[in-house]
């Protein structure tokens, strides 16, 4: 169902409900939950789908529009792109000021680097006591491969326009101007999300030196930080907060017969080189997600 829909569906039994006697009146709260989890990067694709604006725009525009006192978001992301993670914390802001509605973010396995960034746009967030969050912190990996370019006897070519345009180039030897700029870039990004943090978690934080150093904790200890706000599990929250007959509304994306990213469940199909091309980059998306989520013993 649109978005559209759901609302004026929403608004039809919000005013027949007003109209029923106070002792008819259905004393069933519906609360929506978005379920955010993988790593966030911008594109992705239907093989290996991934967190960004584009693919939970529209989910989240949906949880809205519910007639609901709260929306609740689940959370399992190691993070991922800062300008994603910051760009899915914003819609859920604006949304959830638009709309006047509560937002309750549940962290399962890690809420970490831009999975906590995602986090902090919860009004509370609850955590399991072996949930992992934090890691507020920003990082570059690549690798470096000149030696092994001169042992298998390869030159490496390269030409630009711009001095600059081949800088941290994993084919040449490390530069350390490269280096440092490259870490003063990391540095603002830094910065912005230690700012966004203040702002969404303000008295709460404790005044520990770690805790913007990119450590990360469980969420007994997150609890003590003010990373978080509580401990407790979504379905014994809310039922406990909007009463027992409280029913969670999973909002997703719709499906196909055999899955909305599965090879028979795509509308226009795929031929042998679109597997082949995503086999070959999945590859390597695999081993960067694999290393996201290790970095937490996951």
């Amino acid at each position: 169902m649109p978005a559209t829909i759901a609302g004026d569906h929403a608004i039809v039994k919000r005013l027949f409900n007003r109209l029923l006697p106070k002792s008819w009146r259905s004393s069933v709260v519906t609360v929506p939950v978005i379920r955010l989890h993988g790593t966030i990067m911008a594109g992705g694709g239907q093989f290996r789908p991934s967190l960004s604006l584009a693919s939970t725009a529209g989910l989240i525009e949906k949880a809205f529009s519910f007639e609901a006192p709260a929306v609740a978001i689940s959370i399992n992301s190691p993070g991922g792109s800062p300008v994603q993670s910051r760009l899915i914390f914003k819609r859920i802001r604006d949304l959830a000021v638009e709309k006047n509605k509560k937002v309750l973010v549940f962290v399962e396995d890690v809420a970490a680097s831009g999975g906590y960034m995602i986090a902090v746009a919860g009004d509370e967030i609850f955590a399991d006591p072996s949930s992992i969050v934090g890691s507020i912190g920003v990082v570059s990996a690549s690798f470096g491969f000149p030696e092994l370019m001169k042992k298998i006897g390869i030159e490496r070519r390269v030409h630009t326009a711009g001095q600059n345009k081949a800088v941290l180039d994993p084919f040449k030897p490390e530069k350390k101007e490269d280096v440092e700029r490259l870490k003063v870039l990391q540095l603002e990004v830094h910065e912005t999300f230690i700012d966004l943090v203040k702002e969404r978690r303000g008295t709460k934080l404790a005044d520990d030196p770690d805790l913007f150093t990119g450590l990360f904790w469980t969420g007994k200890r997150g609890l003590e930080l003010g990373l978080v706000d509580a401990l407790g599990d979504m379905r014994t929250v809310l039922k406990t907060r909007f009463g027992p007959k409280t029913q969670l509304r999973l909002v997703a994306a719709p499906r196909g017969l055999f899955g909305r990213f599965g090879l028979f469940g795509s509308s226009k199909g795929f031929s042998a080189p679109d597997i082949a091309a995503a086999a070959a980059s999945g590859v390597i998306n695999a081993a960067e997600e694999r290393a996201s989520w290790a970095r937490f013993g996951l």
